[in-house]
């Protein structure tokens, strides 16, 4: 449930908004739904990655890679396929230590009362 909401509300926030409200989707979302944890490091980790790369993918296919390309070369990287890789782990990391926040705080608030 949890990697739903972040997925859905990340990617369609990907067309209109700037890359940082996707933390804030999953911050919120496990401060909402979140259980345990681990459980929402990896809905959030596993939820932006995966929006990142369809929205990175969606802007490069259709230029044949030509950007995604030159930027490889620029961080001396083999291929564009490996910019996408590099950016679905910092996406992934952003998520999923967004979420773990989200419910650290949900946590550490439940604790107090």
């Amino acid at each position: 449930m949890l990697f739903l909401i972040i997925f859905i509300l990340t990617f369609a926030s990907g067309f209109v908004f700037t890359w940082w409200v996707g933390a804030i989707i999953a911050f919120v979302a496990a401060l909402i739904t979140g259980k345990t944890a681990g459980r929402s490091f990896w809905a959030g980790f596993l939820a932006i990655a995966l929006a990142w790369m369809l929205l990175a993918l969606f802007k490069s296919i259709p230029n044949d890679h030509i950007l995604a390309g030159r930027v490889a070369i620029m961080l001396q990287l083999p291929g564009w396929i490996w910019v996408l890789v590099v950016t679905c782990l910092i996406g992934g990391l952003v998520g999923g230590m967004s979420a773990l926040s989200g419910v650290l705080v949900k946590r550490a608030f439940k604790k107090a009362e």
